[in-house]
């Protein structure tokens, strides 16, 4: 299978899914794109990116389907409503975003069910300087071939792909690494907070921690933009944590076990999130601990 040969269609062309879609029309992909909002197609266009007209269309006109898509009713819509109606056995849905593993078992089987067409689920870690540096850490689950396929088409995007098991698995991963982030976030941003009212210079915090047990990419990303309340360029959004440790806590129901630090994460985002910042970067938790314009 060469790849370039690969025709790929891309749903979802957000902030994860632009420079996606950038990367792998640089890779010398034909990519066929759709968004509800047609507006944001602008730019993968201008790069050669193929605007389709529907769903069903780009559906048609493409082997591989992807979707980078914001939630599991989204998703859940997108493949009921219209990738049903024109799959077959030949082609091959990549979902990229962070959907319910459950939801993505069923969906997976209704697809497979109804049109013999596989499903892998690839959602991603890295954000959107991953996607943008192609160094994206991608934790997939489906059958081997297709997950093989997946491996092949997806490299422009990253520097890790983990095949994590069945259907589902690699959705269920993604939960886990959200649940970690998540947590990260919210005691980086008390962290701070404290340091600060205590008398230290919190825009210091993360070069004083750097390669020690304490560092991570989240606190040498997310501190310095919280020390200088620099909250823009959005590039990622509250709503989307808060969708993925809602998951969690639901599917550690399901599973009967406990995540008490994951359901505090999630209240504590809820809370921020109803102050109006659902829309805004997660460096604006830094706004739950003080009172800094």
């Amino acid at each position: 299978m060469h790849n370039t040969k690969q025709t790929l269609g891309f749903i979802g062309i957000g902030l994860m899914g632009q420079p996606m879609t950038l990367r792998l029309l640089a890779a010398g992909y034909r990519v066929n794109v759709w968004n509800r909002t047609a507006e944001k197609l602008s730019t993968v266009t201008k790069a050669g990116a193929v605007p389709c007209a529907s769903v069903a269309e780009l559906v048609e006109q493409s082997g591989i389907i992807l979707l980078c898509l914001a939630d599991s009713p989204i998703v859940e819509d997108i493949v009921k409503q219209h990738i049903l109606i024109q799959g077959n056995k030949h082609k091959l849905l990549i979902d990229l975003s962070s959907t319910h593993p459950e939801v993505t078992r069923q969906l997976a089987q209704l697809l497979h069910h109804n049109c013999a067409m596989d499903w892998v689920d690839a959602p991603v870690s890295g954000g959107v300087a991953g996607a943008t540096n192609g160094s994206l850490a991608i934790m997939a689950g489906g059958n081997k071939k297709s997950v093989q396929i997946a491996r092949e088409v997806l490299a422009p995007l990253y520097s890790q792909l983990t095949h994590m098991g069945d259907v589902g698995s690699g959705q269920v991963t993604k939960v886990c690494n959200q649940m970690i982030v998540s947590c990260n976030i919210l005691v980086i941003a008390e962290m701070l907070a404290l340091a600060e009212k205590s008398g230290v210079d919190s825009s210091k915090i993360a070069t004083a921690l750097a390669g020690g047990f304490a560092d991570s990419k989240p606190l040498q990303i997310v501190a310095p933009e919280m020390a200088n309340s620099n909250f823009t360029p959005v590039k990622w959004r509250v709503k989307t944590l808060l969708k993925d440790l809602n998951m969690a806590t639901d599917l550690a129901s399901t599973q009967s076990t406990a995540t008490p630090m994951s359901a505090l994460a999630a209240q504590l985002m809820q809370l921020h999130g109803s102050r109006g910042f659902l829309e805004q970067d997660p460096a604006t938790l830094i706004k739950l601990y003080n009172d800094k314009k």
